[in-house]
């Protein structure tokens, strides 16, 4: 039976929440307007918040300098590509894990988590001297690779959540309808999954976007998405905050709209099995 819960302090816990959503939000908010102040606007004290003179210069100045189109176009192939990759492989993976599991099968799933845990500037040296060696520097597809083994741990383990809700009485007997593996996978798993798998896609491109570390430090031009475009406003320019606003709302903007509309359908896939 669910505790009686006393009005005030449910307006008081809305009030809270609103207020930390807010504060989360507030450096959003903040590059966003700063992105339609002038120089001298930007850096005025006190800071001005809405009274000011709103213009559309900067981000007049950063198209000019900047192919945005190439660097967005960059960012859209390297997340989608990644994601395509990374459920190629992790869709078979958790299916082996939640149907046909072995002795070893949750501590190789731990294992594979806690290698998000390691900082990513112990693997830089050696995979760069790789991708020099092999020349997949400032390459779609060397980044694709990286961003797809990068995030690979938490896309199997988010799919085999959601394959562990599914009977296993379900596929038993299309295998006994004379189904093969790669049809139970196709016709019969996949559609009874849809909702996780979707979740785990917008998670995945969410995380590729917006990865930072190895597409600076593996780009410079050619394969270089909007973090890359980003980075070349912060350095020659690190103090025309105007400028260097507008970059960054041209850059999260694609994000932040998917991540809104697509909200709700992310957090039913996140908390997908989490309350029995």
């Amino acid at each position: 039976m669910a505790r009686a819960v006393s009005k005030q302090r449910r307006w008081l816990m809305t009030a809270l929440a609103w207020a930390l959503g807010f504060l989360i939000f507030f450096p959003i908010l903040w590059t966003i307007l700063t992105s339609f102040k002038s120089e001298g606007d930007a850096i005025a004290w006190p800071p001005q918040l809405l009274f000011f003179d709103w213009t559309t210069e900067n981000y007049g100045v950063v198209q000019e300098r900047s192919n945005y189109v190439k660097f967005a176009m960059n960012s859209v192939v390297l997340a989608l590509g990644s994601t395509a990759f990374a459920l190629i492989i992790a869709i078979p993976a958790a299916w082996a894990m939640a149907f046909a599991p072995g002795k070893r099968t949750k501590d190789l799933l731990m294992w594979m988590l806690s290698t998000k845990m390691m900082p990513p500037v112990g693997a830089l040296i050696p995979l760069y001297l790789i991708f020099r060696d092999f020349h997949l520097l400032d390459t779609r597809g060397g980044i694709i690779t990286v961003l797809m083994l990068l995030n690979l741990p938490i896309i199997i383990w988010m799919l085999y959540t959601y394959f562990k809700e599914i009977p296993g009485e379900i596929l038993e007997a299309s295998r006994m309808d004379g189904a093969s593996v790669g049809k139970e996978l196709i016709h019969v798993l996949a559609p009874m999954a849809v909702p996780g798998i979707a979740s785990t896609i917008l998670l995945n491109v969410i995380l590729a976007w917006n990865e930072a570390f190895w597409t600076l430090s593996l780009t410079t031009k050619d394969a270089a998405p909007l973090t890359q475009f980003i980075a070349s406003y912060s350095s020659p320019e690190g103090l025309f905050w105007a400028k260097l606003s507008a970059a960054s709302t041209m850059a999260i903007a694609p994000i932040l709209v998917l991540g809104w509309f697509a909200q709700k359908q992310l957090v039913r896939g996140l908390t997908f099995g989490a309350v029995k």
